[in-house]
C-alpha cells in the first residue's frame, strides 16, 4: 500500500520541504529498496513478495520518478542532495540504520549511504559510477534517447506493443534480458512513469561528473552484476570490487541491468544474503 510522508532538508536557502511516495510492507529489519534513473519503485514488485516473509521493505520513490514530485527550488537532484532526502525519509519513518539495496542511480546513492554509515548493509546491483567517461555518455545516450521515445509516443501504441512479447522487448529490452516476462500493464506503467519523470534531466544533469571514489568501510557490501546488462557493461563490476576490496561480487546469469524481473528468485536470493 502506498503512502506520502514530507519532511525538511537544508538547502543554502534554509530548510526545504521533499516529499517522497513510498510502499511498505512486510516484517523483520527493515530493508529501503532505491531505484534508477527514469524508474519508479514498482520495479521491485517482482522481489518484494519474496523479500517480506523475512524483511520490511521500504520501496520509495526518488524525487522526481514515479508519484514522487521533482525537488523543490533551492535543491539539485546530486548525491549530497539526494542522500540527504534519503537520510530525512529514513529518520522520519523511524528506520534506524535500514538495510538497503538499489539498482543503478539507487545502487550508487545506497553505497554513498553505506559511506556515510546510515546504513547496516548494502546491496548494489549494477550501481552508477563505475564508468568510463567513454561509458558514461553511451549510456546516458540510451538513457535519453528511451526518454524521447516514451515522450513521443501516444499511450493506444504503447498499450499496443505491451501486450505483445515482441512489443515489450521493443519497449524495455535495453533493460530486461528476458523482457517477454515483464507484464503487459506492467511495461505500460514504466513507460509512462519514464516519460512523466520530473526529475529526470536533473538528475542526468548532475550525474554527468560522478564517478564512485573511496571504500565504504565498516559496511557489508554486496556488488551485484547481470551478465547481459547492455546499459552499464559487466566490467565495471570488476573495477567496483577493485574499489570496494572486501565487497562480495556476485555474476547474475541470464539478468540484464534490472535483472529483478528477468530472476526473481535468483535477485530476492541475493538481496536476501546480502541484508543478513
Amino acid at each position: 500500500m502506498s503512502a506520502t510522508v514530507s519532511f525538511e532538508v537544508t538547502s543554502p536557502h534554509g530548510p526545504q520541504t521533499v516529499t517522497l511516495s513510498y510502499a511498505r510492507v512486510g516484517r523483520g529489519e527493515p530493508l529501503l529498496l532505491l531505484h534508477g534513473v527514469g524508474h519508479h519503485r514498482q520495479a521491485w514488485d517482482p522481489v518484494v513478495d519474496i523479500l517480506a516473509t523475512e524483511r520490511e521493505v521500504i520501496a520509495v520513490d526518488l524525487p522526481g520518478f514515479g508519484a514522487s514530485p521533482a525537488l523543490p527550488d533551492g535543491l539539485t537532484h546530486d548525491l549530497p542532495t539526494m542522500n540527504a532526502a534519503l537520510g530525512a525519509l529514513c529518520e522520519e519513518l523511524g528506520l534506524d540504520r535500514p538495510h538497503v539495496a538499489g539498482n543503478s542511480l539507487g545502487g550508487l546513492l545506497a553505497l554513498e549511504l553505506g559511506r556515510q554509515n546510515l546504513v547496516r548493509s548494502v546491496t548494489a546491483l549494477s550501481p552508477a559510477g563505475f564508468w568510463t567517461q567513454a561509458e558514461r555518455r553511451y549510456a546516458f545516450g540510451v538513457l535519453i534517447g528511451m526518454r524521447r521515445v516514451a515522450e513521443r509516443m501516444p499511450l493506444p501504441l504503447v498499450e499496443r506493443l505491451a501486450r505483445s512479447t515482441a512489443g515489450r522487448a521493443a519497449l524495455t529490452s535495453t533493460i530486461y534480458a528476458r523482457p517477454g516476462r515483464r507484464s503487459p500493464e506492467a511495461v505500460v506503467a514504466e513507460t509512462l512513469a519514464l516519460a512523466g519523470a520530473t526529475g529526470f534531466a536533473e538528475t542526468l544533469r548532475a550525474g554527468t561528473a560522478v564517478r564512485f571514489a573511496g571504500d565504504v568501510p565498516g559496511v557489508p557490501v554486496t556488488v551485484a552484476w547481470g551478465a547481459r546488462d547492455r546499459l552499464l557493461i559487466p566490467r565495471q563490476g570488476v573495477r567496483a570490487k577493485r574499489m570496494i576490496p572486501r565487497a562480495r561480487l556476485v555474476r547474475l546469469p541470464g539478468c540484464g541491468h534490472v535483472p529483478m524481473n528477468d530472476d526473481p528468485a535468483l535477485v530476492a536470493r541475493v538481496l536476501l544474503d546480502g541484508s543478513r
